[in-house]
């Protein structure tokens, strides 16, 4: 009489489980759109010309600068295009439209689309390459503080996978954990009572990653500054002083702290705040 009883009793225990595994998916899943305006075919074909106009333009960079440019411009029209009306987020999108950028000499926008890359693709080592070069071409040196750099390192898989690779892990842990539980009802092994507590663990910590990950999807706004130079200000009009003595530039990040009209209030890596114009500026989610 007792197993029925635990059959029960364990089932009203996965509720609770389940109810939180359904809500991170539905959480993490409205934050992508789902509207397609353009077709498959119409896509691909977009796909395979701003490839070949990106392909022409490397091959006129030395000798038509101009012309080079031209293409470039046209390669990530097309791209962004696939983003917008195909209602494709996709890193690869982001990482060729950052490398046009690159090429063009556009610093911001070279590292605001690799930014957008890395939301999806944190592991690729080119993209890490070019974002990390990039950086390293800026004329603003901003270090992180030293919470943030600890954090990174004490919790690096949340910023070292991406969300959909902890989603899959965190699926997988879940439900290894629950099929380990209710084995154990039934076969008294240590090998199933210590495989469920990993697993649960494992579970318990991606889960909290990706509650995090909403919560940031929902409150912090990173953003680069595109105009290759700003002045940042005490207020949101240019009648305010400057918050520094010198300006700030292109490639720049910050997160969103304030949105008032055509300004924005930011705060830096390293957590000085100030506003900046908003048409200066562009954010990467």
């Amino acid at each position: 009489m007792n197993k029925p009883t635990q059959k029960i009793k364990f089932w009203r225990y996965l509720n609770g489980p389940v109810l939180l595994f359904v809500f991170l998916i539905f959480s993490l899943l409205q934050e992508f759109p789902s509207y397609a305006v353009l077709s498959q075919p119409e896509i691909s074909a977009l796909l395979v010309q701003g490839n070949e106009m990106f392909h022409q333009a490397n091959t006129y960079e030395a000798a038509d600068p101009e012309r080079a440019k031209e293409l470039y411009l046209k390669s990530i029209m097309r791209f962004e295009k696939i983003i917008k009306e195909g209602s494709i987020q996709n890193g690869e999108l982001y990482y060729n439209i950052g490398n046009a950028y690159f090429r063009m000499s556009d610093l911001g926008r070279a590292i605001l689309n690799y930014r957008r890359a890395y939301q999806f693709l944190p592991n690729d080592p080119n993209l890490r390459q070019n974002l990390s070069y990039a950086q390293k071409l800026r004329k603003d040196t901003v270090e992180e503080t030293q919470k943030t750099k600890i954090f990174k390192t004490l919790f690096f898989w949340h910023y070292d996978l991406s969300t959909a690779l902890q989603i899959l892990l965190f699926s997988v842990s879940f439900v290894l954990a629950w099929a380990m539980a209710a084995l154990r009802i039934y076969f008294r092994k240590p090998f199933f009572r210590w495989g469920g507590i990993v697993s649960a663990a494992v579970a318990l910590l991606l889960a909290s990653s990706l509650l995090v990950e909403c919560y940031t999807l929902r409150t912090l706004r990173p953003g680069v500054i595109i105009d290759a130079e700003i002045t940042a200000r005490k207020g949101n009009s240019e009648t305010y002083e400057p918050s520094f003595t010198e300006p700030l530039h292109a490639g720049l990040e910050f997160n969103l702290v304030e949105d008032r009209g055509n300004w924005y209030f930011i705060e830096l890596p390293d957590s000085r705040r100030c506003w900046v114009p908003k048409e200066s500026t562009a954010l990467v989610r």
